[in-house]
């Protein structure tokens, strides 16, 4: 009998050590699938396009207002674990135009950041495409021009 109870015990401590499997995790569904992503690109590029006109016909305030609409959804695209090259370009833009914004008002060093992400951005790229490599050149360019005014 004891050793019948000394067996059990050592049944009993095998089990309880044994760690539970870990629990199998759903896959998060992908944000840039989803029904809503498509019509969010569309509507910052709109944004966007909108903010651009207004800054070409002198009213920066409307275009400060249209940026500061658009960077709660930029950051929605941007969730997406592989963006869409249409969100991507939508998110570089508003960037650009964000960053072109504070380099005319003389804020270098936040304008650097913006121009920053889109270097970053578009050096990340796969694939690159001539479009993707001429975003990440006029990105390395707008941050020159913020290092030279930095430099003065």
């Amino acid at each position: 009998m004891r050793e019948f109870l000394v067996l059990a015990a050592v049944v009993v401590a095998g089990c309880a050590s044994a760690p539970a499997p870990p629990p199998v995790e759903k896959p998060k569904p992908d944000p840039a699938k989803e029904a809503w992503y498509e019509p969010a690109t569309e509507e910052l590029a709109a944004l966007n396009r909108d903010a651009e006109d207004l800054l070409r016909r002198g009213k920066p305030d409307d275009a400060a207002a249209l940026i500061t609409k658009g960077q709660p959804l930029m950051n929605r695209l941007l969730t997406a674990p592989r963006p869409t090259l249409a969100a991507m370009e939508a998110a570089s833009d508003l960037d650009d135009l964000y960053g072109r914004m504070l380099l005319s008002n003389k804020n270098y060093g936040w304008a650097r950041l913006q121009f920053q992400k889109n270097v970053s951005r578009w050096k990340g790229w796969t694939p690159e495409t001539p479009e993707t490599a001429r975003r990440r050149k006029l990105a390395e360019s707008r941050l020159a021009e913020c290092d030279r005014a930095l430099a003065q």
